[in-house]
């Protein structure tokens, strides 16, 4: 991935982390219970005003509509004239509810007369049907009913107003009439009053976010710093403590934080000091012993030289203390390069090496042409530490020699990735391959596959040193099982390992151990990966005295 996509990728994952964070839940959680509180509160503060304000308006303009009727026509004719009906219904609109009325009633010729105050306004058009029917309707009359009319009303709106129109006829005779009720001024402050609850609501919910901040710092600030403590005792900083304050849980819980990290610091510092005073042993103990070893290296390989003249009944055990010997030899030297690894003294010595130049001579200085077979182009050139290339490929292909048996196939490639150039090479065998089991455990150090072969030819520690030498470069291995049959170890290194190695090109040289013997990963046993001679220490991968 490239970089200015890495950096967008963390950028919308902070995004998402901010987003998702408990500070913007708790104010969301505030904002909403305040804003369905308010909402509700406001709706139903709406509602009530909205039923009282009409509700009293339509029952003083009926309650007048009714009297007015009943008044300004009890002095008509049965049958009255248009202008007696006109003058009737410009005296009813004159009244304070401030209405227009609409009378209609047969004249003294049968012929039907309406008057009204506003013609535009109130006219049959605009009175509905339904109201109409529903006030010319007459109804039986019995306890349950007094009279055979009634008044009648409803709401409506006429070019977009509201109005209230009522309708009534008169009982015993006389003219029917109708009555419109402007609601523009209820509608106005029903109006000013949802912007006034509206606004209440915004500033419920503004006071809500500040109340959810306010709450929100008080409660997240010995969080976030619990947090941050935590991340700084993860990265091992173990005196970190949190300062107490208070009675509350979060005072409490910073307590319990610093009771934790004190002893994990103590068990730390214990297991720190173990672990030095094992690692020192192991090394002053190696060192210790490659002084009476290299005088019994000699020895015994002077016996070795004389063994065809020594007596045949003799010569099996003079072998045997040859063999034990090397082998002592080889575990004392993979010792002292464990210990290095483990104590971080290890380093990079690095150098232009070609790669198929190099596998060549691993294997030429122990005799392995015979047995194995490369793949490689000539001119891949790395910059790496040559001494321990030459100790994982040691390792990986002796390996593949004892326990899969040859041909031995070594490959090398190189792959392009974004990260940089990498060096891939795959030693495969032709063998009965690794046991499922065995797999996650092949790079452990002193693994033996069978618990009934505790003891083997080997250390025990070759594979374990050769991934140990692919990390200290930035690479590693991988083992596997080929499909075709046989064991597959993989070695992934950087072509240039320059950035890993401490002083740069011109550091100072570490000491370095040599590890040169194939780990016993799949029979239970390691085996030595013998040079062509062996004089004094052996001439293969060297190792240094530790300083």
């Amino acid at each position: 991935m490239s970089e200015p996509a890495a950096g967008r990728l963390r950028g919308v994952a902070s995004g998402l982390l901010r987003w998702t964070s408990l500070r913007l839940r708790l104010v969301v959680v505030f904002a909403l219970v305040a804003l369905t509180a308010a909402v509700s509160a406001s709706g139903i503060a709406y509602w009530l005003n909205r039923n009282t304000v009409l509700d009293r308006t339509q029952n003083a303009a009926l309650k007048d509509f009714r009297t007015q009727l009943a008044e300004r026509t009890r002095s008509l004719p049965l049958h009255p004239a248009c202008e007696e009906l006109r003058d009737a219904a410009r005296r009813m609109a004159a009244g304070p509810q401030n209405y227009d009325v609409l009378l209609r009633a047969k004249d003294g010729a049968g012929k039907t007369c309406t008057a009204t105050t506003d013609p535009d306004l109130l006219n049959l058009k605009t009175v509905p049907k339904s109201l109409q029917k529903a006030v010319e309707q007459r109804r039986p009359v019995d306890e349950s009913n007094k009279a055979p009319y009634h008044l009648y009303w409803q709401r409506q709106e006429i070019e977009d107003d509201p109005y209230f129109v009522a309708g009534a006829r008169l009982n015993g005779g006389g003219p029917t009439g109708y009555m419109v009720k402007s609601l523009a001024t209820e509608r106005q402050d029903l109006n000013s009053l949802a912007w006034s609850l509206g606004v209440a609501t915004l500033l419920a919910l503004v006071g809500s976010a500040l109340l959810a901040q306010a709450a929100a710092t008080t409660v997240l600030r010995p969080v976030q710093r619990l947090g941050t403590a935590a991340r700084e005792l993860g990265e091992g900083k173990l005196d970190t403590r949190l300062r107490v304050t208070g009675t509350d849980e979060l005072a409490d819980l910073s307590r319990t934080f610093n009771r934790t990290a004190e002893r994990l610091q103590q068990r730390v510092e214990e297991l720190s000091t173990r672990e030095a005073s094992s690692r020192r042993f192991v090394a002053d103990m190696s060192h210790e012993l490659r002084t009476p070893l290299t005088a019994i290296t000699a020895v015994t390989e002077v016996l070795e030289d004389e063994a065809d003249s020594l007596d045949p009944m003799i010569a099996p055990a003079v072998q045997l203390v040859v063999s034990e010997t090397r082998r002592l030899n080889d575990l004392v030297e993979n010792l002292m390069e464990v210990t290095r690894f483990d104590a971080g003294t290890a380093r990079l010595v690095l150098d232009d090496v070609d790669v198929a130049d190099q596998v060549t001579a691993c294997i030429d200085a122990r005799a392995w042409l015979d047995a194995v077979e490369l793949d490689a182009e000539r001119g891949i050139m790395a910059r790496l530490d040559p001494r321990r290339l030459d100790v994982i490929l040691a390792n990986l292909i002796g390996n593949a020699l004892k326990h899969g048996g040859s041909p031995v196939r070594v490959s090398i490639r190189t792959e392009a990735c974004a990260d940089g150039d990498w060096l891939l090479v795959r030693v495969r065998d032709h063998g009965p391959g690794i046991p499922e089991e065995v797999l996650p455990h092949v790079f452990d150090r002193f693994y033996k596959a069978s618990a009934s072969r505790p003891r083997s030819e080997g250390s025990g520690l070759g594979l374990s040193i050769a991934v140990e030498n692919a990390h200290i470069h930035g690479g590693g291995i991988t083992a596997a099982n080929s499909d075709e049959g046989g064991a597959v170890f993989t070695l992934r290194l950087p072509r240039d390992a320059s950035r890993l190695a401490t002083g740069g090109d011109g550091g100072p040289e570490a000491e370095n151990g040599s590890g040169t013997g194939p780990d016993a990963a799949r029979g239970g046993s390691g085996a030595t990966a013998e040079p062509r001679k062996r004089a004094g220490g052996g001439d293969g991968p060297a190792s240094e005295d530790e300083r």
